[in-house]
């Protein structure tokens, strides 16, 4: 048994949503994107990135094969357009089977695990986290750096032969969880307040996601920002 929770929200200083979402039991298929490029650019990335990959994976695609082809499909629709803006998204998918699971990413959009304790399973594609691991930046200032937001790999911007999509899979337990979000939570809302929230079995996984969107705007809601929580019963 699965049960989720999922929202999205434009923030309190954009105009457009460029984040956007998918969650399906029946399929175990769960993915959030946040796409990036201005001009309705990003919207169109991020959509057009989603479709793909539940395309593929009710064709019966693997997860890692969906996004490599979400990513293909993206850059042959921007070669065209020289003269515009590039645009490209991050993606944090999920996809559950009867007793497994496998999660994939690119970019900076998270995928935590929920056992006992909260864990980020995703690693963020980012000049900052490079920083951080090459021993350049201490982690503590890493969600102050005025680079936090640059991304080393995007769907759409990162040549096909050098994207790096991040992946692990394991065993699906009763009493496990998934949080996937865009940096629009993470950018404003402590791993600490996520945590609290998500331990918090009183509450349904609709009632988490919405006190999170809550926190996020609370925080400034500067982003969009998008949340998906799925818990396995």
């Amino acid at each position: 048994m699965i049960e989720f929770g999922h929202g999205t929200h434009v923030g309190l200083r954009r105009t457009r949503n460029e984040d956007t979402y998918y969650a399906d039991a029946s399929l175990g298929l769960f993915l959030v994107a946040d796409g990036m490029g201005g001009h309705q650019h990003g919207e169109v990335a991020s959509a057009l990135v989603r479709d793909a990959v539940v395309e593929l994976v009710s064709r019966g695609h693997s997860l890692i094969e969906a996004v490599n082809g979400a990513a293909e499909r993206l850059l042959a629709h921007t070669r065209p357009s020289f003269d515009v803006l590039p645009m490209g998204t991050t993606i944090a998918a999920l996809r559950t089977t009867a007793d497994g699971y496998e999660v994939a990413w690119v970019g900076d959009s998270r995928i935590y695990q929920w056992k006992q304790e909260l864990r980020q399973i995703s690693h963020d594609h980012s000049l900052v986290q490079a920083l951080v691991e090459a021993g350049q930046l201490d982690p503590a200032q890493a969600s102050q750096h005025p680079q936090r937001n640059v991304l080393t790999q995007a769907l759409g911007v990162t040549a096909t032969e050098q994207l790096h999509i991040g992946m692990a899979r394991g065993q699906l337990e009763p009493g496990m969880g998934f949080l996937l979000c865009s940096d629009g939570l993470t950018e404003g809302v402590s791993d600490a307040t996520i945590a609290r929230t998500v331990a918090r079995n009183d509450l349904a996984a609709q009632e988490c996601v919405d006190q999170l969107l809550l926190d996020a705007l609370d925080s400034g809601g500067d982003d969009n920002v998008t949340v998906l929580l799925v818990r396995s019963c």
